[in-house]
């Protein structure tokens, strides 16, 4: 075999994604774009919103000298001010540029976190369902990626979480709001989240640290709010990118911010700085650090989102599905009205419509659907959703 074996492996765990965009793509030559239901991958169908293109416009045509050249590994420092800024507003406490590295997404953050502090053989401890990404960054690191199980609809369980706490655990995971769930996870959660990681670092003589990935943080829905990790324990970091919220994931533009009170902060921040760079980021666009700054306070129109998950919501329901309706993403998770995931997906493919099995997520018995797509696009897959659970 001419690949790594861990690469080998890491393309089987991630075939099933990629399986199902391939067999949309199939299904579109046969039958037409428009003649099928493509729910499988997250990737934003809404435009920028406005600010961002006209500061985009503006900024590529600056002209001043340098412009193009290196800069500081973890960005430049006046973008890392206005996002610390941005941050301290909407997480309720104080940062400075300082705490604050701009990344190329918030994947490129992980992998940078993961390298700055794992240890060959250190755990990853993520509740599951779960981005099935975060296998491979744990293993980029040399690190292990440890499941926990989530309570029935999809809350942190608490004790789960503390039975899985083991002496080479090094960075506990969490999403929210999730991918694939939508779930979100309240603040009482997260501060007994915090003081149970309070008790197992000090049992276990070192840090764990509490990295919490949140692409999703402002698409959400109903009024609700997202409780911040910062506010409950020192030992962590907010991971984000701009790819949902200004529906610009090609960009590869987001950051990390670090609790300004985290043990041993200057060296992990160095420690990150240089990972940023010797993982071959370097650094985040520098394009992308001149725009942010100006449209922080921008998102996309939610409208569509919101008009989506109430289709969806309404009459899945009515046909006989089961789920959480979702607080945030633009995700639906609903159970398979078979045990077999794999094959109620197999049976949507016959009216057309591509979901993605939840076994591809750690979730077996049931399946997601990402309502990012045009409302034309959900209310033609509604009457095949229901004549396929009919079936069964």
């Amino acid at each position: 075999m001419s690949i790594a074996d861990n690469i080998k492996s890491f393309m089987g765990k991630s075939s099933l994604i990629r399986e199902m965009f391939e067999k949309g793509t199939t299904l579109k030559a046969k039958y037409g774009v428009d003649n099928v239901y493509d729910f499988s991958i997250g990737n934003p169908n809404l435009p920028p919103p406005q600010e961002f293109t006209q500061q985009l416009m503006q900024s590529s045509g600056e002209l001043e000298p340098g412009i193009h050249g290196y800069m500081p590994n973890a960005g430049y420092p006046k973008t890392k001010q206005a996002v610390a800024e941005f941050v301290s507003r909407n997480h309720h406490i104080n940062l400075t540029g300082d705490e604050i590295i701009m990344t190329c997404g918030a994947a490129g953050a992980l992998n940078v976190i993961f390298r700055s502090v794992l240890n060959p053989g250190d755990e990853v401890l993520v509740p599951a369902p779960y981005f099935v990404e975060y296998d491979f960054y744990a293993a980029n690191a040399g690190g292990v990626l440890k499941t926990v199980a989530t309570q029935p609809d999809f809350h942190l369980d608490l004790d789960a979480i503390t039975e899985s706490i083991t002496p080479r655990t090094k960075v506990v995971l969490i999403n929210s709001p999730n991918n694939p769930t939508g779930q979100l996870y309240p603040a009482e959660s997260l501060a007994h989240l915090g003081e149970l990681l309070r008790e197992a670092s000090e049992r276990h003589g070192h840090v764990i640290y509490l990295v919490s990935d949140e692409p999703y943080r402002r698409i959400v829905y109903d009024g609700v709010q997202v409780p911040s990790i910062l506010e409950y324990y020192n030992e962590s970091i907010v991971v984000t990118s701009f790819s949902k919220d200004l529906s610009i994931p090609g960009e590869r533009i987001g950051y990390l911010a670090v609790h300004p009170a985290a043990t041993d902060k200057s060296d992990l921040l160095n420690a990150m700085t240089l990972t940023n760079r010797t993982l071959g980021f370097v650094n985040a666009p520098a394009l992308m650090q001149r725009v942010v700054p100006k449209v922080l306070d921008a998102s996309v129109d939610m409208t569509v989102y919101t008009k989506n998950r109430s289709l969806l919501v309404e009459n899945l329901d009515s046909y006989g599905y089961k789920f959480i309706t979702p607080p945030g993403t633009f995700y639906l998770f609903p159970q398979s009205p078979i045990k077999d995931d794999m094959a109620f997906v197999a049976a949507l493919q016959e009216e057309r419509i591509i979901t993605v099995p939840g076994s591809a997520f750690g979730g077996p018995g049931f399946f997601r659907i990402a309502f990012c797509v045009s409302q034309k696009t959900v209310e033609n897959a509604l009457p095949g959703f229901e004549r396929a659970i009919k079936r069964f």
